[in-house]
């Protein structure tokens, strides 16, 4: 077989990675040094690098986050009310895992969805499905499917995903049948899957923003029990990054 028949091949086979990394080796001397052995395993590593970062990549833009962030970008200063050793526990996803929540509070501009897109983004590179919805959006997203009659299609999908952040809760009004769909929402997802829930409504003032005393205590303890909270701190981040990016005068 020539050269250009085994690369044919290997694009048939849907091996890219491993193409380009046996052309590199074909090009370079160096690798003749190397067993059979060795050289293969350095093809198929290259082509499960590839293939896992694609994987990645895939998850990322499928979660909808709203700006690129990361836990290595983060202000961890004392001002912000983070502590590292808490934050970089929980980038281990091991929360995920347990089927743990997470709850991010703080003032307007304060950074929580910066912070909840990096915990999301370090879940998709841990190889778990991510999706960021911002609570009005999937309320009206919930309010659509019952009059089209996806209303069962979209629960199943949301509680198929591992990571599911709810930004701004409880910021807006919930009708009684929002608290309803929400409630539907979470008991799929109780015990088998996590949710980040972002809020600039603390804990303690969810309850009387549920417009059910019943369906309020059902979602509460769907998601505040097994959950642990980050208070952020500090003045709004939109508020120093314009001053920051203002001319001097």
């Amino acid at each position: 077989m020539t050269s250009q028949a085994l690369y044919d091949k290997l694009l048939e086979l849907r091996l890219p990675a491993f193409r380009e990394a046996l052309r590199e080796q074909q090009d370079n001397p160096q690798y003749t040094e190397l067993s059979f052995e060795e050289r293969l395993s350095l093809l198929v590593d290259q082509e499960c690098t590839r293939r896992r970062e694609n994987r990645v990549r895939r998850c990322i833009q499928a979660a909808g986050f709203p700006m690129q962030a990361a836990l290595e970008e983060l202000d961890l200063s004392p001002a912000r009310g983070l502590e590292r050793r808490t934050v970089l526990e929980l980038g281990q996803c091991n929360w995920i895992v347990s089927h743990y929540n997470l709850i991010i509070l703080g003032p307007t501009g304060g950074g929580k969805t910066f912070l909840a897109c990096a915990f999301g983004t370090a879940a998709a590179r841990a190889g778990f499905t991510v999706r960021y919805l911002r609570t009005s959006r999937l309320l009206h997203s919930l309010s659509l499917s019952h009059q089209d009659g996806s209303f069962t299609t979209l629960l199943r999908s949301l509680a198929k995903t591992s990571l599911l952040i709810l930004d701004d809760w409880m910021r807006d009004a919930l009708t009684l049948q929002n608290a309803q769909d929400l409630l539907e929402v979470l008991d799929d997802r109780f015990g088998h899957s996590s949710t980040l829930i972002a809020s600039q409504v603390p804990v303690a003032d969810w309850h009387l923003r549920i417009p059910d005393p019943t369906l309020a205590d059902a979602t509460l303890d769907r998601i505040v029990h097994n959950a642990q909270r980050l208070q952020l701190q500090g003045e709004s981040q939109r508020k120093l990054r314009s001053n920051r990016s203002m001319p001097n005068t």
